[in-house]
């Protein structure tokens, strides 16, 4: 009899393990590996939805083995791997579609939008009573009564309880409100209501109901109100409109309506006031003045009139007290004689250069045009002067 070795096999190996094994027949079979580093712990939910595609589910959880602050656009995404920009998309949008992914577009300090992207382990409608609790104690476990617990833990005093503040949300602010006319009037108020409904024959976007036109047409007043054409307020609400379908188009009207209110015009300056034509007293000549008086022909011939007659008055009254008379009108004689002071003959004194009188026209009778003013008569020779 031979003897047995405990080391050989009692029967041939096969292929296919024995019933009962760990090693299932069919399917998939995992060598499995404790990691210790470099690794992401992923929940079942995902790695076996069964509404999200392949790329989705392998997107999610490429994501959650991601650190904070690591950049999942579209585009840094289309870099790392093989499928392009589209197929990326509708993989972001199926994971925000199921709760993976939140994302919002912000405006930050500087005026940039940006999207702020929050990745979700879990979704939060998922696991609700989960999340921000500790776990619960397991009903088959004892408590400890107090004459086994230690004892400086029964002397330990425990910390009061303090309330987590959270900071109260700021309040968003009002917006401005639609500009009114200073005098409402019915016929400005009815052309503006028809410029609002007829928008849609410029843009057929510019829809409004009948209760967005009552509203906005106290503001259409106001531009009419300040000297703005219709058609200025016409093309200022629909030029530039964005390409995109305008899914509130009154709010895109109240926008435009309120921030681009142009200021009143100014005062007119006062128009300078025009004296009526009047008939002058004396010559009847055409001309303005604010009431009724000669013209200015005559005044001046009144006033040169004048004067000669008194140069006349005070030239007699001079020679009649032994005065001299002014330079200019005694006679050559009468400059030249002098009192006899010293003896020896008198140098004769220079004669003053001759002036030329000024000549006044006559004073033209009432309801006549004064003559037309002939030229002067040629100068004479010196023997006929003399």
């Amino acid at each position: 009899m031979a003897v047995q070795q405990l080391n050989a096999p009692t029967r041939s190996q096969s292929g296919v393990p024995a019933p009962g094994s760990p090693v299932p027949a069919t399917g998939v079979t995992h060598v499995r590996h404790r990691h210790v580093e470099r690794f992401t712990v992923v929940g079942n939910h995902l790695t076996q939805h069964r509404e999200l595609s392949l790329t989705a589910i392998g997107l999610g959880v490429h994501i959650q083995s991601l650190p904070d602050g690591a950049k999942i656009g579209i585009k840094a995404l289309a870099e790392r791997f093989a499928e392009g920009e589209i197929r990326i998309a509708a993989a972001l949008r199926e994971l925000e579609r199921h709760g993976y992914l939140d994302r919002e577009r912000v405006r930050t300090a500087s005026g940039h939008w940006v999207t702020r992207t929050v990745a979700y382990d879990a979704p939060p409608g998922l696991v609700p009573e989960r999340r921000g609790k500790p776990p619960a104690r397991p009903s088959g476990t004892p408590t400890p009564p107090p004459s086994l617990r230690p004892a400086h833990a029964a002397e330990r005093p425990v910390p009061p309880a303090v309330p987590e503040q959270t900071p109260s949300p700021r309040p968003a602010p009002l917006p401005p409100p639609l500009p009114e006319p200073d005098r409402p009037e019915p016929a400005r108020h009815r052309a503006a209501t028809e410029l609002l409904a007829g928008l849609r024959r410029h843009d057929a976007r510019l829809l409004l109901s009948a209760r967005d036109v009552a509203r906005l047409a106290p503001a259409v007043s106001a531009w009419l109100e300040r000297d703005i054409e219709p058609e200025a307020v016409r093309r200022t609400l629909t030029s530039l409109l964005p390409q995109d379908p305008i899914r509130h188009p009154a709010a895109l009207l109240t926008h435009r309506l309120t921030e681009l209110l142009p200021p009143p015009l100014p005062a007119a300056p006062a128009a300078p006031r025009v004296h009526p034509l009047r008939n002058c007293d004396s010559c009847d000549r055409a001309f303005r003045s604010e009431g009724p008086e000669d013209c200015p022909g005559c005044r001046k011939a009144s006033m040169c009139g004048s004067a000669a007659r008194a140069n006349r008055a005070r030239s007699t009254v001079d020679r009649a007290r032994g005065r001299r008379p002014l330079m200019g009108t005694a006679s050559a004689p009468e400059a030249n004689r002098a009192p006899n002071i010293t003896s020896g003959p008198v140098p004769p004194t220079p004669r003053p250069p001759p002036t030329t009188p000024i000549r006044c026209p006559p004073p033209a009778a009432a309801g006549t045009r004064p003559p037309p003013s002939s030229p002067a008569p040629a100068a004479r020779g010196a023997g006929a002067s003399a």
